[in-house]
């Protein structure tokens, strides 16, 4: 599947509704946390194709982002990594917790 960007809530919420699970990564383009954890991120959906996965550029979808934390009562943090599931979020982690071995963990198991 690969790993796709979304940039609206629009692009947002059919994949909500549609895909039963899915990992979605809140990726800041000037924290070097956040860069150190989207190639953890990029490294686990390289080696793990079957994961629906997706990511958004705070910076560039500033909407979007709050509107995940918003609807799902989550408090926005970049780098953020969250597994949703059946329509809502079964785990979320932050920062330096993003790693591929967490995100095997908990979404591979």
């Amino acid at each position: 599947m690969g790993k796709q960007k979304l940039e609206t809530v629009e692009q947002f919420e059919p994949i909500v509704q549609e895909v039963k699970h899915f990992l979605l990564l809140k990726h800041s383009l000037t924290c070097p946390i956040s860069r150190a954890a989207f190639e953890e991120y990029e490294k686990f959906v390289e080696d793990h194709p079957e994961v629906a996965a997706y990511y958004l550029y705070v910076q560039e979808a500033r909407p979007l982002s709050n509107y995940i934390a918003e609807t799902f009562s989550i408090k926005h943090e970049s780098p953020q990594a969250l597994l949703f599931a059946n329509g809502s979020v079964k785990w979320h982690t932050s920062h330096w917790s993003i790693t591929y071995d967490e995100l095997k963990r908990q979404i591979i198991g």
